[in-house]
């Protein structure tokens, strides 16, 4: 396991007088400055060699249309039923997906023509309790040539991503390799583990975290929660990060649970609010998103607002994914699928929301090839209202 040089807040009580002194001066700490701005750390992103981090930019490009104000979304057919606890969900090449099953520590192959479930094993050290256990999923960006599948889980300990090989010619139950612990230290809680990990563009491996109901480690550079992370798929501090030695590429976040790119590179990730305030923001690197001192759009400066926010009760907003010019994003206490129509980084029009209250509680959405998306339903998690045939990954055609 590769471990970057960076402590978990933990491990040293003088990183909790830290955080405590950041949360009495605020998230802009005064200067409007970022920690990464104030220790002159290099922006991300400008040296353009490979690895570099992916487009930041707020603005559109001139070739960006905007996407229609109105859309549709409808449920076309269902392509697997009677799944237990989904959580994360990576589509292999071909088209078939990878499950997790948060409860019981199991991942699954679900084929794309058929809805056929074949267990490929479980992931020792899962330790499922509250809202931990086995989250996301993500497949290796050279998946064709070194077959791996990466998980992020609770441990007894921590939070932790590793990586197994995939070997789909042993028998079902038997087909994933020993794990190799790529990154650990995440902090863990009964409530905001965070989760959803993928590669993104630059073949980087994103990882957006909470933090665990310890509040104040959103805030603290020297904690991995309340962040979202980029990092070598070896699980070193990724060339273009804010700061050279350090995986966090954003901060300021309270439980991170979607992550998506859109066609111009740019990364968008969906946030629990606590009472007020569900958040969908598009990231850029070495920013602060406000977390605890701000929840939605505070104006304060130093903080990055939300692109788009919704009362708690609308949302409580998981996964999200970009198609058709929008951003796509499910919730869970929500029970809704919302689209959100962007022209660049900006909404075009008012959010519009489908299948409200038909399917229960929605966990990941997922952009396919044709066009279209698969959405998991996530009532057998104990705070849904299951039926004989949840949990479901539907498909719906979308415009």
């Amino acid at each position: 396991m590769r471990r970057p040089r960076l402590t978990s807040a933990l491990a040293a009580p003088a990183l909790a007088t830290t955080a405590a002194l950041l949360l009495l001066t605020g998230c802009s700490t005064g200067d409007g400055q970022s920690p990464f701005e104030r220790s002159g750390s290099s922006a991300p992103g400008k040296e353009g060699s490979k690895g570099g981090s992916p487009s930041s930019s707020a603005a559109p490009s001139a070739s960006e249309s905007a996407a229609p104000a109105k859309g549709s979304a409808k449920v076309v057919s269902t392509l697997t039923t009677k799944l237990k606890s989904p959580w994360g969900v990576a589509p292999l090449p071909g088209g078939d997906l990878l499950v997790s099953s948060r409860d019981t520590g199991k991942i699954f192959k679900v084929s794309a023509d058929s809805g056929k479930k074949t267990e490929l094993g479980s992931v020792p050290g899962v330790s499922p309790a509250g809202e931990g256990g086995l989250l996301g999923l993500a497949v290796s960006s050279d998946f064709g040539a070194d077959h791996m599948v990466y998980a992020y889980f609770t441990t007894d300990s921590d939070n932790r991503i590793v990586r197994m090989v995939y070997n789909d010619k042993r028998p079902a139950g038997d087909q994933l390799g020993a794990p190799d612990t790529v990154f650990k230290g995440i902090p863990k809680g009964a409530i905001h583990n965070g989760g959803r990990i993928a590669f993104g563009p630059d073949k980087m491996l994103y990882a957006g975290t909470g933090e665990s109901g310890e509040r104040g480690l959103s805030q603290d550079m020297d904690s991995f929660g309340g962040k979202i992370l980029r990092m070598t798929p070896d699980g070193e501090p990724a060339h273009g990060n804010p700061s050279a030695d350090s995986v966090v590429y954003s901060y300021g976040h309270r439980n991170v649970q979607g992550l998506a790119w859109d066609t111009q590179k740019r990364l968008w990730a969906s946030e629990f609010g606590q009472d007020t305030w569900d958040e969908l923001n598009q990231i850029r690197p070495g920013k602060n998103y406000g977390w605890p001192e701000a929840e939605g759009k505070s104006g304060e400066q130093g903080v990055v607002d939300p692109v788009e926010q919704w009362k708690t009760e609308d949302a409580s907003p998981s996964g999200v994914a970009f198609a058709k010019g929008s951003i796509w994003m499910v919730g869970l206490r929500g029970e809704r699928l919302w689209r959100i129509p962007l022209r660049g980084t900006k909404p075009v029009a008012e959010p519009q929301a489908f299948l409200t209250g038909k399917y229960g509680r929605l966990r990941t959405v997922v952009a396919t090839d044709d066009g279209g998306l698969l959405v998991t339903t996530s009532n057998t998690d104990g705070r849904g209202d299951p039926s004989k045939e949840d949990d479901r990954i539907l498909r719906l055609d979308i415009s």
